[in-house]
C-alpha cells in the first residue's frame, strides 16, 4: 500500500491535487506557512475559508513530498 497525500475536507478521501499555504499572522510569523490539502473539487471552498480570514498565502500544485507537503504531526 502506497501513501497518497489526501484532501484537508472534512470527510473527503480523495488524492490532493493542490496545496493551500497559509498563516495566521496573529499566531505565526511572517514567513511561517501551514499547509491544507486541497482535491480538485474542495480547492476553491478551501482557498474562500481561508481567504475571507486572510490567512491564505498561496496556492500550488501539490506533489508528494515536495513544496506545499503538509506540516508534520507533532
Amino acid at each position: 500500500m502506497t501513501d497518497v497525500d489526501l484532501c484537508s475536507a472534512k470527510g473527503c478521501s480523495v488524492p490532493a491535487a493542490w496545496a493551500l499555504l497559509w498563516n495566521n499572522p496573529k499566531l505565526h510569523t511572517p514567513e511561517r506557512r501551514k499547509t491544507w490539502l486541497a482535491c480538485e473539487e474542495h480547492r476553491e471552498h478551501l482557498a474562500g475559508f481561508l481567504g475571507a480570514r486572510s490567512f491564505l498565502r498561496d496556492v500550488v500544485p501539490h506533489t508528494s513530498g515536495g513544496p506545499g507537503a503538509p506540516d508534520p504531526v507533532g
